[in-house]
Parts: structure tokens; sequence; C-alpha cells
């Protein structure tokens, strides 16, 4: 079958197609470019083999187009960026690997031994660049028929494949939540019971795959996939404490797994944001060390929330994410995932006005965590608690409006508290900044130089300090 009219979309593919029989090369793309294009989605990186050296023909495209190619030498293949494309030329090879390393021993070798060494059958599709057979598709372990009936499968006996190379284990559960492709039985009992390979692998590696899940148009049914393959608690073991119920009397609590699952798909309906997504997964993440039971009341969590944020850096730390303003921001609303609901029960202006400071601009992403954590199977709890925000949200707007409270800094500042106490920058200062700003929040003090000052006056005292001018009054003449 001829794919003539697919590749005729991009100008590149004459373009290689000339340079490949100038040079009497066997040219193909091949992988994800074919994967895609197949099923019409987007692509923006290109696969090249060349049953030849692919450095050499990377330098002869980027000579020919006028861009600038970055060459790998150990890993033997060449990058050229090009217009919007980005695209990856290499040789044929064939590898072998040794069981403590997913770096293989790479030989040259021939298409068919560069087709054999892929991960799936989905991936092992090529098409010929040379015009002779230009936009013939060579489909040697039925990727074709797998992309029709969107199957995951490996052209090689999955067990070999998946301990060559563990990551394609992630890979394989990635691409079902990416594309909603089911990975056959025999897969999935394959990366079962290869799930302990994945201890070779760099923690970089197994989260970037996992972000990819996380990204994917239905994350929670990959994590579930995660978890049925074993591999989930080989990589959030804190996941594996959530499931499971208990029953004690009249008194039961749910299966925490299931909601944070729920509350995952919630989250992914409304946004893409991949750090609101590792908010939803982990907000309830210290529920199983908070459980406790009450006779009266039933089973309770108190302070998972709090506990739950600070387990946030070391969850990260283990898994290498990056420990800057994106953990910052998963701690802070796995911290405050519980105040909105809480506050439906009293909206005051205080109370708000707080929970829009300690929020800050992670305010929207809050709300729409809140909503998401709102799984029952009773309809009319649910459209109570769903009613309770948006009071909640209405509030929020009419404060905003009311204050400002976003931009809202106290007119007395740090260096006016120094010069009025002749202190140093210190914790004191810091403490006395901390009370006017929480006296604005409560809206007890309004945000005037006198109002303030004479508030700064009384915290002053409070803590022993006098203002430097009452100190020189009492100081004795000479």
């Amino acid at each position: 079958m001829s794919y003539t009219n697919l590749l005729n979309n991009y100008p590149i593919f004459a373009i290689l197609q000339k340079i490949a029989d100038q040079h009497h090369i066997p040219t193909y793309v091949v992988g994800g470019f074919v994967r895609d294009i197949l099923l019409k989605r987007k692509v923006k990186d290109i696969d090249i083999v060349c049953v030849g050296d692919g450095i050499q023909f990377a330098q002869a495209f980027a000579q020919k187009v006028n861009a600038k190619v970055s060459v790998f030498k150990n890993f033997g293949t060449a990058m050229v960026a090009w217009q919007d494309l980005e695209i990856e030329f290499v040789g044929a090879r064939k590898e072998s690997y040794t069981p403590n390393s997913r770096k293989p021993e790479v030989t040259q070798g021939s298409l068919t031994d560069d087709l054999r060494r892929r991960d799936f059958t989905i991936n092992a599709l090529a098409i010929s660049l040379n015009q002779e057979k230009f936009g013939t598709l060579i489909d040697l372990f039925q990727g074709l028929e797998d992309l029709k009936a969107k199957i995951i499968r490996t052209p090689l006996e999955p067990h070999r494949t998946f301990s060559d190379d563990p990551l394609r284990m992630l890979r394989a559960i990635r691409f079902a939540s990416q594309l909603h492709f089911t990975i056959t039985p025999q897969l999935k009992h394959a990366i079962t019971t290869e799930a302990n390979r994945l201890s070779i692998i760099s923690k970089e590696r197994i989260h970037t795959e996992l972000n990819k899940i996380l990204l994917s148009p239905k994350p929670a049914e990959g994590m579930q996939l995660l978890d049925q393959t074993k591999l989930l608690p080989l990589i959030l073991p804190e996941m594996e404490k959530l499931k499971g119920t208990d029953r004690i009397g009249i008194h039961t609590h749910k299966d925490n797994f299931k909601h944070t699952l729920q509350v995952l798909k919630n989250v992914s309906l409304t946004s893409e944001n991949l750090w609101l997504r590792w908010a939803a997964l982990l907000h309830d993440i210290a529920k199983p060390q908070t459980k406790r039971f009450n006779p009266n009341t039933g089973f309770s969590f108190h302070g998972h929330e709090e506990l739950g944020s600070r387990m946030v850096p070391r969850i990260f730390k283990r898994m290498h994410l990056p420990l800057n303003e994106k953990m910052r921001y998963v701690k802070k609303l796995v911290k405050l995932h519980l105040r909105p609901i809480a506050l439906s029960k009293e909206v005051t202006d205080s109370a708000v006005r707080r929970l829009i400071y300690e929020a800050g601009d992670t305010l929207d992403d809050l709300m729409k965590l809140c909503k998401a954590d709102i799984t029952s199977k009773n309809e009319k709890k649910v459209h109570t608690y769903l009613h309770n925000l948006q009071q909640v949200e209405a509030k929020i707007k009419q404060v905003q409006k009311h204050d400002e409270i976003v931009n809202l800094q106290p007119v007395i500042d740090g260096h006016i508290i120094m010069k009025t106490y002749a202190l140093k920058p210190s914790k004191q200062v810091g403490i006395i900044r901390k009370s006017l700003k929480e006296a604005l929040i409560d809206g007890s003090v309004a945000n005037t130089h006198s109002a303030l000052y004479a508030y700064m006056l009384e915290i002053g005292k409070a803590q022993g300090l006098l203002p430097i001018e009452q100190v020189n009054t009492h100081l004795p003449n000479k």
C-alpha cells in the first residue's frame, strides 16, 4: 500500500528523497511520525532511518536546507531543526542488552534489525523515501492492524522486550493512556512479571513518563494500569496505602484510592495543567496516617491536608521532580484543598479574605481542585456541596471587588517598623509585619498610615518595645 499522498503534505520528504537517491542510501521515515499521520494526529518530530551513515545524511540535509545540525556521536544520531519540525537521523542498527543496564550495545544493521528493536508494533512502521518505492509502507509486525484495532503489542516476545529495556513498560501504559488503546493481556502479564526491573531505570526517566501519563487525555486510566501491572507501588508507594475501605458497625469510609483517581479524572476534564493534576493525585496522600475512628462519629482524617502538604517535598525529592515553584504550588493546593468547603459553613469576609491571601495566584486552580474533590454516589449531597462552593466563589468575587485583596499591602512596611524602634532586620520585625497583615486580612484595621501606625505601637508595646522617640525622652540629661 502506498502513502505517497500523506508524504506529499510535507515538503521535507521531497528533499530527503533527492538526497537519498543521490547518495544511493535506502532511507525511511519510521516510528512515531508514521503512527501519528496514520492516526491523523499532529506531528512535529520526524525520525529518519538510513541503511548507512545517519550523521552524514543529516549533514547533507542540513547543508541543503541551510540549517544547523546537532551531532550526538555517542548515540550515532544527529538532529536538525527545520521550520517547525525536529528531524532526527540515525543509521539502521541492531541492539543487544546486558541484564543491569537499559543501554544497549549497538551495531550496524538492516531495516529489519532496526524495526525489530522497536518497542511496539505501532512504532515499528516505516515508509520508504527513495523514489523507486516512495510512499511504500513496510509493516513487518502487523502494526497497521494493531493501529486499527487500537492495541498495544510488542514486535518481539514481551518479556524479553521489557527485560531488555524496562522503561518500555511505562511507555506501554503512556501510549495506552494517550491514545486510548488497549494493552494486550499477554503484554499486561509481562509487565507485571517484569515490574521489578524498573529498579534499573533513573528517577528522571520514570517521572518523565509519569508526567506524560498525567498529561494524557485520560490520566486516571493510566494510573489504573500502573496499579494493575504492579508498577505503581514501585513509583508511588503512598498511593498503594490509599486502597481499601473499613467498616465498623454502621460506620464506613470510601476507598481513597478510587476517590483519588476520580478527582484526577475530574480535574483532567477542566484543566491541562500538569501540576494541578499532581495536586489532584496527592491531595489525600496523608489520609492513611491520619485515619482515626470514633464510635460516635465514625472515621476521620483530621489534619491530612497539613501532613499531606509536608509530604509533597519528600515525594518530589525522591522522584527527582523539580523542587521549585512547581513543588510549592502543589504543596499549597494540597494544604488548602479543604478550606473552601469548610468556608461554606460560614462565609465571612475575614475568612474569605484570608483564603484569598493564602491561595494567592493559585486561587482559581484551588477552586477547580475543590470542585473535582466532590465525589459521591449521592447526587443530592454532590448538589449541596457544589451549591455551597458557588456561594464561596460569589463571596470571593465580592471581597476582591471591595478591597482588591490580591494587591493589598500594609502601608507600614519593614523599614518604618525598624526606624520606629531602631531595630535591625530580625524575627521581631517579621512578627510585627505579620501582625499588621493579619489585621488587614481580618478587616479589623484600615490600611491607612495613622490607623496601622497606631496598631503597630500596640503590637510593639505588647512585645516590650518603645518607639525610639519615647526612649530618647526618657534618657537622663547630661
